[in-house]
């Protein structure tokens, strides 16, 4: 594989880097979002092109691959920003240029690339653990449309959305791949109920119940109950996305690791001339590298056409995300004493994103039994 970067990927990644500089201050990082604070970074995001990075031009957008959201995602990782870029722009545009038709497309990809309009996708159910094809919310044909039943937990930014993109059962058992099918639901239609909630991380997620809420036909997306091989697709691209954005975090990490260690003296002495916090620096170097290479090759993948194989590699990815992320986060705490452990250090802001990054759509104990199951 070559990762080189081209002079666009470059002149990207610039571009993003003065944006998260002027956006996220440094002394900020992680701190919740205002609604205020959020109009504002998705009303730049918007006007940098970042919101419609992946979508066609005729939607506004700029038909970037994924090497090119992984560069967004590890700056954004870094800055400890984003908000809905993974869960919206990647999962959510993925599954509307997937599935949707051109007149879905027209409807919803412009508002997202404009920042008009937010998108989630509403995927796992209480009980399933990461098993998201394990749905027993209902979408039953009535009329001209379908009548929706269930509830769907921790929608990554649900309380926000202005569309929900639901994965609900229109045939076949509750376990059974095939049967699956993708609704566009407006977040405020009647039968709708949102309860918004701050994750680890400081950002939000939802829950929501739908009770015979009416969707009209031609908010569904795709061939009903085939729906499962582009939810999948979508699903990896996100995780692909996640695990360039915590590349991005391991990285501030390290950096804020080795100041802190060359300015705080202990026993006379800068901490960095410890030789044991030295053999740990080098470490979280290494684990670092490993962690961009394994991102690549997450990215690489979103795009390749063997399925079976991007599965797996993005499986892989996700299990070196899940074991070093937190690793490196635990370790940073525990170089920086007890000052690691307050809100004013910006190592535990980092440390939790990484936590929260290692447990969504998989952790990695999880995905490990995939990539066993797919040898």
């Amino acid at each position: 594989m070559d990762f080189s970067l081209n002079d666009d990927h470059l002149a990207l990644r610039a571009a993003v880097q003065r944006f998260c500089e002027g956006e996220f201050p440094a002394e900020r990082r992680g701190d919740p979002e205002t609604p205020a604070q959020a109009r504002q970074r998705l009303a730049a995001m918007a006007e940098l092109g970042l919101l419609g990075l992946p979508f066609a031009a005729e939607w506004g957008g700029s038909e970037q691959g994924p090497v090119e959201v992984m560069l967004v995602a590890q700056e954004l990782g870094r800055a400890l920003g984003g908000g809905a870029f993974v869960g919206s722009t990647v999962m959510a545009g993925h599954v509307l240029t997937r599935l949707g038709s051109h007149a879905q497309q027209q409807q919803w990809l412009p508002a997202l690339a404009s920042g008009a309009l937010q998108a989630a996708v509403a995927l796992y159910e209480d009980g399933v653990r990461y098993d998201w094809h394990r749905v027993q919310t209902s979408a039953r044909p009535h009329g001209a449309g379908y009548l929706l039943n269930g509830r769907k937990t921790l929608v990554l930014h649900g309380d926000t959305a202005g569309v929900l993109l639901v994965v609900a059962r229109t045939a076949g058992a509750v376990a059974d791949r095939a049967g699956l099918s993708v609704l566009a639901v407006d977040a405020h239609a009647p039968g709708v109920q949102l309860q918004g909630f701050d994750t680890l991380d400081g950002r939000r997620a939802a829950h929501v119940t739908f009770t015979e809420v009416a969707v009209g036909a031609d908010h569904l997306l795709g061939i009903p109950g085939q729906a499962a091989d582009a939810v999948e697709a979508a699903l990896d691209a996100a995780m692909a996305a996640l695990c360039a954005e915590a590349v991005g975090a391991v990285d501030a990490l390290i950096v804020h690791t080795a100041e802190h260690l060359r300015t705080r003296q202990q026993f006379g002495a800068p901490l960095a001339r410890f030789q044991v916090l030295q053999h740990r620096m080098a470490d979280m170097a290494m684990a670092l590298e490993q962690l961009k290479s394994m991102a690549c090759v997450a990215a690489m993948a979103v795009e390749a056409g063997d399925a079976a194989q991007r599965r797996r590699l993005v499986s892989a990815a996700k299990v070196l995300v899940g074991q070093q992320g937190r690793q490196i986060g635990l370790w940073a705490i525990q170089m920086h004493g007890a000052m690691g452990m307050t809100d004013e250090c910006r190592v535990g802001h980092y440390a939790k994103r990484l936590i929260v990054i290692g447990q969504l759509f998989g952790d990695a104990a999880w995905h490990l039994q995939q990539v066993a199951r797919a040898r």
